[in-house]
């Protein structure tokens, strides 16, 4: 198994049985990190998983035959049952025979990484606030720090070298056992961290606490536009990105930035989209060939002028809204192309607790675009000053006709 990150996207529940599964309709979407073969990159502490996706091509668009994941999960789940009759690790065995499959996406959870995925989608969890990534050269690396919380007050910074937790060496773990021994149930726990940066090395013990994500701030910028920031869509961002868009005073721009936006709930997605456009599609999908449609709710602002601003780090649901936004008129996007996540993933319940999650379809934007492996391309792409560029693109503009 191997791969950059993955949040994976959840946009409904279906419920079927396959040997006793339950599945689940998801997006997934990946940190353009690149990360080593056989590593997991995901987002420390916040929970948002990151996929043991391989670096084997990947169709860039177009249906997954109906039955390919089908027979790959039933090869699971076989494999696991085999694996824990002979005493030995069921999850081993599935995480194998998803590497066999050829699905780039396709992963295999335990059953405490996915019930921490399914928590971590409500926006809080407990830990010490940062994200970690794994170095090509097995490394793990602090890619991001919350500001307030455990690690942020004790100074480690983006970039630090994370080198041991209470004393077990991480580097060349796979990221999801990184994140097992960061995370914690019991906010004032303690944890020793082994930190270097450049020729600095040290310990740190910090305090696990419960944590917001703060996915969604809301700023008012010196021109009078609002900037509405979306780290990622978890629960409740999309109603929060639509009542920042019905609060901004009357006649300002809208500043959407989206970069660095690993994905999150479709649904939230959707719901943001909702205070942009008076309904219609945001994106089409199919599921084992089978079209689906997703629309946005009526009433939605219509008269502000919108940029959205993207880059390489604009992922999955993020995509999706963007490509709404920009299929329909209703935003000049700019900045850099996205990173290019549009499939979708179903997961399937093994005998022995755990989840293996295995690629079912694609999505497209509403004007029939496949985004999986293409991205999307900014109206106006711009390397250096993207935000200001964006800025002065809103203030040209006028209410849309």
């Amino acid at each position: 198994m191997s791969g950059p990150d993955r949040f994976c996207d959840r946009l409904s529940r279906t419920r079927r049985i396959r040997r006793g599964a339950t599945l689940t309709l998801v997006f997934a979407s990946v940190l353009a990190t690149g990360a080593a073969t056989g590593s997991w990159d995901e987002v420390a502490d916040e929970g948002r998983k990151s996929s043991a996706a391989s670096t084997r091509s990947v169709a860039s668009s177009g249906d997954v035959p109906g039955n390919a994941s089908g027979d790959a999960a039933d090869e699971a789940a076989d494999a696991a049952a085999e694996a824990m009759a002979d005493g030995k690790s069921g999850k081993k065995a599935a995480e194998d025979v998803v590497s066999r499959s050829g699905d780039r996406w396709g992963s295999v959870y335990s059953p405490g990484e996915y019930q921490e995925f399914e928590q971590a989608l409500d926006g809080a969890y407990t830990g010490v606030g940062l994200w970690a990534r794994r170095a090509a050269d097995g490394r793990i690396e602090v890619s991001r720090v919350q500001r307030g919380g455990p690690a942020g007050e004790a100074g480690i910074r983006e970039g630090d070298q994370l080198r041991s937790i209470d004393g077990k060496r991480v580097a060349g773990l796979p990221v999801t056992e990184v994140v097992s021994l960061l995370r914690g149930t019991r906010a004032g726990s303690p944890v020793e961290l082994g930190l270097k940066r450049g020729t600095r090395a040290w310990s740190e013990t910090l305090h696990r606490a419960r944590l917001s994500t703060d996915d969604v701030t809301v700023t008012q910028l010196a021109g009078g536009a609002v900037m509405i920031k979306v780290e990622a869509f978890t629960k409740g961002a999309g109603e929060r990105v639509r009542t920042a868009v019905r609060e901004a005073p009357e006649g300002a721009g809208i500043l959407l930035d989206l970069r660095g936006n690993s994905g999150g709930l479709v649904s939230e997605a959707v719901t943001a989209a909702s205070g942009l456009v008076d309904g219609g599609l945001v994106a089409t999908y199919d599921v084992r060939g089978r079209q689906k449609a997703l629309h946005a709710e009526r009433g939605g602002d219509t008269t502000r002028p919108v940029v959205a601003l993207v880059d390489g780090g604009t992922m999955s649901a993020a995509e999706l809204l963007t490509g709404a936004l920009q299929d329909r008129g209703r935003a000049v996007v700019v900045g850099s192309k996205t990173f290019g996540k549009g499939s979708v993933q179903m997961p399937s319940r093994l005998p022995d607790g755990s989840v293996a999650e295995l690629t079912v379809g694609h999505y497209r934007t509403p004007s029939g675009k496949a985004v999986d492996g293409r991205g999307i391309t900014p109206d106006l792409e711009v390397r250096g000053g993207a935000e200001r560029r964006a800025e002065t693109v809103l203030t040209g503009l006028g209410p849309p006709s």
